[in-house]
């Protein structure tokens, strides 16, 4: 019996451990989604191993998360955080549907980490992304040219101590601004 575009994947128990336990890493699976967290220096090495000994061919994104306990505006987290850059990238394989998420954790004060162009040519652009807006160094990247901010842009953007205007303005997550209802008319035909 094979499996119609529409059934789930099949279950793969063990696909984070094996990951993490090929790459030195730690697996964490929530839910079939299979996380492996690696040390930066493993990085590039933990995405070859995906791709080539995994089946893990299809890069389907690359970002990264702030983790900061302090913020330039708006409230600070509701619990303490290690401080530090995450860097994600989510690769998957074409016949099963099997998802890992590789991630590594970042020192805020130099987060450098080697860069994925040359084993999976996707990442190129959401390198160049999380460079401009995170202030993340892809080491080997062929080109960190800026996509959205103009060349003498200060800052990145999605820091949590960058003090976005918008925040001051209308502080994260920000309220919907409700209206009362007009009042009611009346129907003059009736």
């Amino acid at each position: 019996m094979t499996d119609s575009p529409s059934d789930p994947p099949p279950d793969a128990p063990g696909l984070a451990e094996a990951l993490a336990a090929a790459t030195g890493g730690t697996p964490v699976e929530i839910n079939r989604t299979h996380k492996v967290k690696v040390e930066p220096a493993a990085w590039r090495e933990a995405a070859v191993t995906a791709r080539d000994e995994f089946g893990l061919v299809f890069f389907s994104w690359l970002s990264a998360t702030d983790w900061a306990n302090e913020t330039a505006v708006g409230d600070p987290p509701g619990e303490e955080v290690a401080e530090r850059y995450e860097v994600l990238c989510a690769v998957s394989d074409l016949e099963r549907g099997e998802l890992a998420i590789l991630s590594a954790d970042l020192d805020k004060d130099s987060p450098r980490i080697d860069s994925l162009c040359d084993v999976y040519p996707g990442a190129n652009w959401h390198e160049r992304e999380a460079a401009e807006m995170f202030g993340i160094d892809f080491v080997g990247h062929p080109d960190l040219a800026k996509l959205y901010l103009p060349d003498d842009f200060q800052g990145h953007p999605l820091r949590k101590s960058y003090p976005l205007l918008s925040r001051e303005v209308k502080p994260w997550p920000g309220t919907v601004d409700v209206e009362d209802m007009p009042p009611a008319v009346e129907n003059p035909e009736a």
